[in-house]
């Protein structure tokens, strides 16, 4: 298990290392100067800046400052946000961020889950076909259709009750963090939903499951024991990237509902060519992405004793 964890550690900085390098030279490669937005108002002055951020330099140099500073953990200072740090940026409002996925992550376990049984267990009956239904607008349809749509429900439901019962927008309370989550959560519900109902099916005719029932075990304890502990083993195993897609990657949500979360700042930076808070939020979802992704590699093992890690 050490050797194998050490393998997948060192394959995991190789690919933040590749990520890093590939988002700098796509950023010196984008058209457009960070420098012209009100600033750089004279020769003198942006003489100034492009000392300050290193952009006097040859690229080389820069890449090699970069990726020297990023060693240390340090992504730089914001282009277009006086005085502010990237690693201010990411500290303060990344946090908002993970709250909001984390809520997300657990509307879309527990729906995916309890769907898919659920369309398993009525197979091509009307649940499964309402349900199967419903998957397929989840996964097609954008979340900003949603965000809208959820907004509308809320300004219905506030309307109709005569106060806000639950905020349309903004950020403090239990209360302005469901509906965005709910809407974040969606797609994932329906990729957990339709993976869960393939899994349970696949598991029904299984040879264990018929021995199962040939023992004469109860139907409610063949399913939580042996079906569900069996079928959810797929449903793990995506789950890390999708709890990083979803914690660092509500970027329209955010902005739909006004939450002063990551992607809100990373959408800004990316309208304002602010090239150091593109790149430092870029690593830092990329490195939480890839430590996911590892730690559900090594939960496998333990959640399923057939799986072997070597």
């Amino acid at each position: 298990m050490f050797k194998y964890t050490l393998k997948r550690l060192l394959a995991g900085v190789i690919t933040v290392w590749f990520i890093a390098t590939a988002t700098f030279v796509a950023m010196h490669a984008v058209p457009g100067d960070p420098l012209l937005n009100d600033k750089a108002v004279t020769p003198e002055i942006r003489r100034n800046l492009e000392e300050k951020y290193g952009l006097d330099k040859p690229v080389f140099t820069q890449y090699l400052i970069y990726m020297g500073n990023m060693l240390q953990g340090d992504f730089g200072i914001s282009f277009t946000q006086q005085n502010r740090r990237v690693n201010d940026i990411i500290r303060d409002h990344f946090p908002v961020s993970a709250m909001l996925g984390l809520l997300a992550i657990f509307f879309a376990t527990a729906g995916g889950i309890v769907w898919g049984a659920l369309t398993a267990t009525y197979r091509n009956r009307a649940p499964d076909v309402v349900i199967m239904f419903l998957v397929i607008l989840g996964i097609s349809v954008p979340s900003f259709v949603f965000a809208a749509l959820g907004q509308l429900l809320l300004v219905n439901i506030n309307s109709w009750v005569g106060y806000s019962l639950i905020p349309v927008a903004g950020w403090g309370t239990i209360r302005h963090m469901l509906m965005p989550a709910l809407v974040l959560g969606l797609g994932t519900m329906a990729l957990l939903t339709r993976l869960m109902r393939s899994t349970m099916l696949d598991i029904v005719n299984a040879d264990y499951i018929r021995t199962a029932k040939a023992k004469g075990l109860s139907p409610l304890r063949i399913f939580f024991r042996h079906q569900l502990r069996n079928a959810i083993l797929p449903v793990v195993t995506i789950l890390g990237p999708q709890i990083a897609a979803i914690t660092t990657g509500g970027f329209v949500v955010e902005l739909v509902f006004a939450i002063p979360g990551l992607g809100r700042y990373f959408v800004q930076a990316v309208q304002q060519l602010d090239y150091t808070v593109i790149m430092g939020t870029t690593v830092f979802y990329g490195a939480f992405l890839v430590l996911m992704v590892i730690t559900v590699d090594i939960i496998y093992g333990y959640i399923d004793p057939r799986v072997q890690l070597e």
